[in-house]
């Protein structure tokens, strides 16, 4: 047996009952590595003990940390038959819209984890051309739509297709204030108003109780409300009541899915760290880091059905790991990076850069081995071994430049597969995170520049008064900056005024070239 295979055999971790394997001969380690990990895997292993113990592990708002737990319990839960009923009475029309029309389509408003938790399941489970299949092709479950940022060029486009008659609005929010939730949620309202429709008699939320959501759904008598855990946080909720909802409106067995999490989560609770796949490839990146993030996270699946599974995991990795203090108070600027896209596709797109280029990322391949369609390209070959051999050709030649290599492969793409791939970098960033000595479950960022938006729009509705006092108004961004008494905040005045100058009919512009600058005029 050569040293490669020997590798191989060492480094793989397999559940041969699901058939679920990741191998990490591909990577630069050696036994001395891990074994000098020895006092971070014994502490990750006592603090996953303390989270699923129900301890507070997010100090920063004092919070326990429930997902790994709640999934256990949840399918045997009155919330759980709950929302399997109330799918099931929207399937078979029992509960309807406003006019008595069976709801054909929901739209899912909701951001973040809300957003692409669901959007993940959907295209890997029932496939990018659900919404094209007749009402019988699916089997009388609903068309799925997204709302996930405030843009009106989605709000725009999603009009286009939708019959309001006949849609649900699922709206999820955890506090229920998120503003680019409650902005699609109050620009839909006013176009049912327009239609004379009633909004709530075609709406649906998910939310902790007692929030600013949960209040205005219940006053607004709402079909359903289901309730969310303020112990689970929006990119780790996808197997709680926020993945199930939309879940259960499409057809898809979230109950398997569930499994699959949990049967990862027995295989990731191994007290030996070198048969536990989330402790390995913790590890892997702590090592191939340097436990400062030193390198990327390239994530290809050689699937198209799991193409938004590197979208999924950014915001899991990157909002659970990008942090500037550990638990310690300590500046730190902790973190890892993630792309990627889909195999072998790529081999036309970033993976020249990959082969040739900055040695900077360790890339982790994900391998589907049932093909969904046997389809002859030779008396010998099949399309799905081409992609295989693709696989394995990219892998061969990214070892040969020494670049670093996790596998991962799954029998098929199917619900409980799935849940065992989220659930394994669920645990991996966790435990990453005990590594690395930071809180994987707060995210100060986001709340930072929830607050700076806040200030710009505190800023405007400030100059438009001020504007409206003046009356008509010409000049630069640094000379309307000095009228309105806002002198030093001349570059983002001048932002406003761009924008109001394409949406607004009182505000224009023209550019001076000789001053080099745009010169407005209001009024």
């Amino acid at each position: 047996m050569n040293q490669w295979m020997e590798r191989n055999a060492k480094y793989t971790l397999v559940d041969a009952d699901s058939q679920f394997s990741i191998a990490f001969a591909g990577m630069k380690f050696e036994e001395s590595d891990l074994k000098a990990l020895a006092p971070k895997f014994e502490r990750a292993t006592r603090e996953m003990a303390r989270i699923e113990a129900g301890e507070i592990k997010n100090p920063d708002e004092h919070r326990k940390v429930t997902h790994f737990t709640d999934r256990r319990s949840y399918p045997e839960s009155e919330l759980f038959r709950s929302v399997q009923t109330f799918a099931e009475e929207v399937r078979s029309g029992k509960i309807t819209g406003e006019t008595g029309k069976k709801f054909d389509a929901v739209v899912v408003n909701g951001i973040g984890g809300s957003a692409l938790g669901p959007q993940l399941m959907q295209f890997a489970i029932n496939g990018p051309y659900w919404n094209e299949k007749s009402d019988a092709q699916r089997n009388g479950y609903l068309k799925i739509y997204f709302l996930d940022n405030t843009d009106s060029a989605e709000f725009a486009d999603l009009l286009e297709v939708m019959d309001p008659e006949r849609t649900l609005h699922l709206v999820i929010s955890k506090s229920g204030g998120t503003q680019e939730t409650k902005n699609n949620m109050i620009a839909m309202e006013n176009f049912y108003a327009s239609k004379k429709l009633s909004f709530a008699r075609h709406a649906a939320a998910i939310t902790m109780k007692g929030s600013e959501l949960d209040r205005h759904a219940r006053e607004n008598n709402f079909l359903a409300i289901f309730e969310m855990a303020e112990s689970i946080g929006g990119r780790t909720s996808e197997t709680s009541i926020v993945g199930h909802v939309p879940a259960a409106l499409t057809g898809v067995d979230f109950a398997s899915f569930l499994k699959g999490a949990c049967r990862m989560d027995d295989w990731t609770r191994t007290v030996d760290p070198e048969k536990n796949p989330a402790m390995m490839l913790a590890a892997m990146w702590y090592i191939a880091g340097k436990g400062k993030g030193d390198r990327n996270m390239v994530i290809v699946p050689y699937s198209d059905r799991l193409i938004l599974l590197s979208r999924y995991l950014q915001q899991l990795v990157m909002e659970s790991l990008g942090k500037a203090y550990d638990l310690d108070g300590k500046e730190v600027h902790q973190g890892l990076n993630v792309f990627g896209n889909k195999g072998g596709t790529d081999a036309h797109a970033f993976i020249q850069q990959l082969n040739d280029g900055r040695d900077d990322f360790f890339a982790t391949f994900i391998e589907v081995l049932k093909d969904a369609e046997k389809l002859p390209i030779t008396a010998n070959t099949e399309m799905g071994t081409y992609l295989h051999g693709f696989l394995e050709g990219l892998s061969a030649a990214l070892r040969g430049k020494g670049r670093q290599i996790i596998t991962i492969q799954v029998p098929e793409v199917n619900a409980f597969t799935l849940g065992m791939l989220i659930a394994l970098y669920e645990r991996a960033v966790a435990i990453y995170a005990e590594f690395i000595n930071i809180n994987a479950f707060h995210q100060p960022g986001v709340q930072a520049y929830k607050l700076a938006a806040k200030g710009i729009l505190a800023l405007r509705e400030k100059v438009m008064a001020k504007l409206k006092e003046l009356g008509s108004v010409e000049g630069t961004a640094a000379e309307i900056a000095a009228k309105v008494g806002e002198p030093d905040q001349a570059v983002e005045i001048g932002g406003l005024l761009d924008k109001a100058a394409a949406n607004c009919p009182c505000v224009s512009r023209r550019f001076c070239k000789k001053s080099n600058a745009w010169i407005y005029r209001i009024g």
